[in-house]
């Protein structure tokens, strides 16, 4: 678990580092009813299409009550996962067809085992996506944007611990993002964040060994802050692709 780290909490991207909390090991009774449903749903048990039993009877065969029920099936319906008719079944809905970012974080985990094909996804996509944040940012970002990248960059540098490295490689991504200007990419990152926060420790080879990253950080903010977007481009396509190859290496 992360704990606090003086340098890091002065940033506003690193907010998120704050002091341990008391773990809360008694998950609510809809939580657990939405994930056994969603891992069902997500893993193909439940096709789409296919009607669910009613609400009354899950509540049985799950012995819980109905308000449970009903709190899991409203998140699996904003999620775009079941489809509720009054007076009729549950349907089952396609989330490739029907499905939004959030989606992701259930796909990753589901059956509370990590997908590894689902994980280099969403690596890839983060790779892209920052590729053409850094191409966009040399042109939009504003010289606030471009001090506090080189500011991370350096930081990264010298950086002697991992924890506070991981909070200052997402900070890093996060002002990249930013300076883009462009806020579907902002949403995007949103997610990739809370993947990344809620299960920190398995991202930690992302910046393994990340003092011979650091010159790759160097030369995205040294790009961006001239305006040269292939070379910003080019920096981040090598440093997000390697971060790509040491996480998926590391997990064998």
């Amino acid at each position: 678990m992360f704990v606090r780290h003086a340098d890091c909490s002065e940033h506003r991207y690193t907010a998120w580092l704050v002091p341990p909390s008391p773990v809360i090991t008694r998950s609510l009774v809809s939580d657990q009813v939405f994930r056994s449903l969603c891992d069902g749903i997500v893993s193909g048990v439940y096709a789409p299409g296919e009607k669910l039993p009613t609400q009354r009877a899950l509540a049985a065969d799950l012995g819980v009550n109905m308000a449970s029920v009903r709190e899991a099936v409203k998140r699996l319906e904003q999620l775009g996962l079941v489809e509720v008719r009054h007076g009729d079944a549950m349907r089952v809905r396609d989330w490739r067809a029907e499905g939004g970012l959030d989606v992701v974080v259930h796909l990753l985990f589901a059956a509370g085992r990590l997908d590894r094909s689902i994980l280099a996804a969403v690596l890839e996509a983060r790779r892209l996506m920052l590729v053409e944040a850094a191409r966009l940012a040399a042109g939009r970002r504003t010289e606030a944007e471009a001090g506090r990248l080189a500011e991370l960059a350096g930081r990264i540098a010298v950086e002697q611990d991992p924890g506070a490295a991981q909070l200052l490689d997402l900070a890093f991504m996060t002002e990249l993002v930013e300076a883009s200007g462009n806020v579907v990419f902002v949403l995007i990152l949103n997610t990739v964040r809370r993947i990344y926060l809620d299960h920190a420790s398995l991202f930690g080879a992302v910046v393994a060994d990340h003092r011979e990253l650091a010159p790759l950080y160097r030369r995205a903010a040294t790009a961006i802050d001239g305006k040269a977007g292939s070379r910003a481009a080019s920096a981040v396509a090598r440093l997000a692709g390697e971060q790509e190859r040491r996480m998926l290496e590391a997990l064998g």
